[in-house]
């Protein structure tokens, strides 16, 4: 299995979760340092990735197959989140995000298809967001058009390559307790969206990474669908 983003966070959780469950497991992230901290708690392999960048991508699968032989589960969790209002969104911070959050999902599921192809089965997850579904709560219109091309991704990948035996799904969080949504949120303003939720309280990354692996494991007949795990705040 290879989870990108995987040196914090859901992706931390994801790859922890995957190993528990006696996967051998590829860390990679844009983070060396971090991801080779994580690798060394869970015996897997860390690979730094930037996954914007489509050789080292390419790099990323080959060294994968080299170590383990194959590639049969790949979770695109890498994403940023920038809070910026349209008015102040500049054409370099838009790139940047759909990069990382849309671009960085299209280039690892190209380079894991040849391998899932050659061995007629494959799981690959994305992870969208709820703003894919709806508006985001922290990030700004970037963010919400990143995450909302990932679940449109995911439908028109799903059904091209359901023949191979090759399930695509998406896993779309709202509030989770990670780095990332700390960074972009006050203690204040995270406890006032707790107590809006029927759930009142924030999600888990391990939540999170028990949903990933149903999908990863047991979800044979599961393609082509977005997931949300956000406590109730959305309803669809």
């Amino acid at each position: 299995a290879i989870v990108t983003g995987a040196a914090q966070g859901m992706g931390a959780a994801i790859a922890t979760r995957f190993a528990a469950e006696g996967a051998s497991v590829v860390v990679s992230d844009i983070n060396g340092e971090k991801a080779t901290q994580v690798a060394e708690k869970i015996h897997g392999l860390a690979i730094q990735t930037d996954v914007t960048q489509e050789e080292q991508v390419d790099s990323m699968v080959k060294e994968t197959i080299d170590r383990y032989g194959t590639v049969s589960i790949l979770v695109n969790n890498a994403g940023i989140l920038r809070p910026t209002r349209i008015d102040y969104v500049t054409k370099a911070e838009w790139d940047a995000v759909l990069d990382v959050n849309l671009n960085g999902t299209f280039l690892c599921s190209k380079a894991v298809l040849p391998i899932m192809k050659r061995n007629q089965f494959g799981r690959i997850i994305n992870m969208s967001s709820s703003a894919g579904r709806s508006v985001s709560t922290l990030g700004g219109v970037h963010y919400t058009a990143a995450k909302a091309g990932v679940l449109g991704f995911t439908r028109a990948m799903a059904k091209e390559v359901a023949p191979f035996g090759i399930t695509v799904n998406a896993v779309c969080p709202g509030l989770i307790n990670t780095e990332m949504v700390r960074s972009e949120c006050t203690p204040e303003r995270l406890k006032a969206y707790e107590a809006s939720f029927p759930i009142p309280r924030i999600g888990t990354p391990e939540e999170v990474a028990r949903l990933v692996l149903f999908l990863a494991s047991d979800a044979s007949y599961v393609t082509g669908a977005s997931i949300d795990i956000n406590g109730g705040d959305l309803m669809i």
